[in-house]
């Protein structure tokens, strides 16, 4: 019956953050945007319903530095909500799975289930965003040599790096780092100063890759210098690191597969082979016949 509750619970909890925090997300350009407009992401309208009337509520309850954070992971993950409506979404959740828990749960177990529900509430929203947040950041590193080849050879071409950029942006197929240079270009064309755009585009994501693409732009917007050459030599920089990346996890791939061998496949061998001969001599016993 415990094990029951627990796996209730959990399914519970587990269908509840995904109602709450995974719903369809719309491609609009991020908070940072608002702010660079001119517009206060406080007293915007958002969607969300339950969740804005309890997150005015919990306001005082959310610091400016977890707010900072949740804006940047929210914008990360492209979830259209405030902090404050996030923060209630996991106040919501440890409420409603409060309400379902004993029912599922043994009384004297009480007091142990206000603790999952507790751990639950707060980890698994958590989790949830991480694991967004990670997914994108993925997409990000993987599909960024690939752009910046574009743009080098749009660059090359004869278009200045703005045009270049909104060419790859429009003919690319939609990604993470398309979704990106898109929010770029609109805080650009709002009246941001491009460098400034750019140190926030790699705060925001804090990639290595993307922080060496940034201060290479940077460096030659200051310096004067062929935008097109730097990101010729961005790209093969990028194409060599990539391909020495795959070499590494080649490398990595025969010790991880030791261990199912050893434990998993070579014991299974080892039966199918051994066994027959081994039922063979169990049944024939030819040593009991040589003594007899």
């Amino acid at each position: 019956m415990l094990m029951l509750g627990l796996l209730c619970t959990f399914l519970a909890g587990a269908l509840l953050v995904f109602g709450i925090f995974s719903g369809k997300k719309e491609e609009r350009p991020s908070l940072r945007l608002d702010e660079v407009a001119g517009a206060s992401s406080v007293g915007k309208k958002q969607k969300g319903g339950i969740l804005q009337a309890v997150g005015v509520l919990v306001r005082p309850l959310v610091t400016p530095e977890m707010r900072r954070r949740l804006l940047r992971d929210l914008s990360i993950a492209q979830w259209e909500t405030s902090p404050e409506a996030f923060f209630a979404g996991k106040i919501v959740l440890i409420v409603l799975l409060l309400l379902i828990i004993p029912r599922v749960m043994p009384t004297d177990l009480w007091p142990f289930a206000v603790l999952l529900a507790l751990a639950v509430g707060f980890v698994l929203p958590e989790i949830l965003l991480r694991g967004r947040i990670q997914g994108i950041k993925t997409d990000f590193a993987r599909n960024l040599p690939d752009v910046v080849d574009l743009l080098g050879l749009c660059v090359s071409a004869g278009l200045d790096f703005m045009m270049a950029l909104k060419w790859v942006v429009e003919k690319s197929t939609p990604n993470a780092v398309t979704r990106e240079m898109n929010v770029l270009l609109q805080e650009i064309s709002v009246g941001k100063p491009r460098r400034e755009a750019l140190r926030d585009l790699a705060r925001k994501f804090e990639l290595p890759d993307l922080s060496t693409f940034v201060r290479t732009l940077i460096q030659a917007d200051k310096m004067g210098t062929s935008v097109s050459e730097a990101l010729n030599i961005l790209s093969e920089d990028m194409r060599i690191a990539r391909f020495r990346q795959g070499e590494a996890i080649a490398l990595k791939a025969p010790m991880k597969m030791l261990v199912p061998l050893l434990f998993f496949i070579f014991p299974v061998v080892g039966i199918l082979v051994a066994g027959p001969i081994f039922l063979e001599f169990m049944t024939n016993n030819p040593i009991k016949g040589i003594a007899g």
